[in-house]
């Protein structure tokens, strides 16, 4: 067993590295071809931050094991929102003054909706994985067509977008198109191959634990993979920088529900375990909605707080201890 553990942390360590140089170099190039500061944070970095889970769901797909991919799909929605907030907002209080942010939370409510009335049947098919990957791309043309309309002011948050100017603070500037390439393509080859070992590594781990890959997926994978989202989220608080930790929050959740839990449905078609509709997707559309009350601001700024993010922390906590009881007990 100890081999399948060096196997999923080795996995997590080269995965985390791979994706990070992978969106420096695309969001490089991005640039250097012209592509505003804007759409390169809405789409290349969003999309970054789903590579690992969308690599990993496909390699788990792709080798038997789909449940390991609707696992992190939806664990990692329930890490991003109760684990990153909840930590994040713990030591930095969050304001939420993007209007583009305010934006993104009506289509995350669509998006939560449209993936869980598919998973009603209990299945996930190749029409269900069909649909969500054709939303993906309506989604990136959708965030691609906002980004570049013109950002009038409003009482909330008066003047230009905040969220460009911190899209601006953050994509590497000075790179040449070659380093751009070859950071582009270095980083996903690593990130196959660091995939394919991790989902080796868990799926090892699923079977010396007698639990099943939907566990794994719900814990030990989709908690690894939001851990460069709980770094980015710290670091881009810490920075001043509220409405970027919020918004990689709801872009990387839109696409795990969309590109993630697509992915075992178009490569290996299967019936959900009843547990998926009966426990942990009530879990994603609750933690949602409390994202949503917590964070849109109805009257002004959105704002979670240090008591909040105790409340999404709680909520972590609580689901883990569920997911264990029910699990192995």
């Amino acid at each position: 067993m100890w081999l399948s553990w060096l196997a999923v942390l080795g996995g997590f360590g080269l995965l985390v590295w791979s994706a990070e140089r992978f969106v420096h170099g695309a969001a490089g190039l991005a640039r250097n071809l012209g592509v505003s500061s804007l759409v390169i944070g809405m789409t290349i970095m969003g999309f970054g931050t789903s590579a690992p889970e969308m690599l990993v769901s496909g390699m788990a797909a792709g080798s038997g094991n789909p449940g390991l991919g609707v696992g992190n799909a939806l664990g990692s929605n329930i890490a991003n929102i109760a684990l990153v907030l909840g930590t994040t907002a713990l030591i930095m209080p969050l304001t939420v003054d993007s209007r583009i942010v305010r934006r993104e939370f009506p289509m995350l409510f669509v998006v939560t909706l449209l993936a869980a009335g598919l998973l009603l049947d209990g299945e996930l098919g190749v029409l269900d994985g069909t649909v969500l990957m054709s939303a993906t791309a309506l989604m990136v043309a959708w965030m691609i067509w906002m980004s570049r309309q013109p950002q009038k002011p409003d009482h909330v948050a008066p003047g230009a977008d905040p969220l460009e100017a911190e899209f601006e603070h953050e994509i590497p500037t000075g790179m040449s198109t070659g380093q751009a390439v070859l950071w582009v393509v270095l980083g996903l080859v690593v990130l196959v191959l660091s995939s394919k070992l991790l989902v080796w590594g868990a799926v090892g781990i699923a079977s010396d634990m007698g639990v099943s890959d939907l566990v794994i997926g719900l814990t030990i994978i989709a908690v690894g993979t939001s851990l460069p989202e709980l770094a980015a989220s710290v670091i881009s608080a810490l920075k001043g920088e509220d409405d970027m930790a919020v918004g990689n929050v709801i872009g990387s959740n839109m696409f795990n529900l969309l590109a993630v839990l697509g992915l075992p449905g178009l490569i290996a078609p299967s019936v959900l375990e009843p547990a998926v509709m009966q426990r942990d997707f009530p879990v994603v559309i609750a933690l949602t909605l409390l994202l949503f009350l917590m964070a849109y601001g109805f009257r002004g700024h959105g704002r979670i707080n240090r008591f909040e993010g105790g409340i999404l922390l709680a909520c972590f906590a609580g689901y883990m201890s569920w997911l264990g009881l029910t699990s192995l007990g």
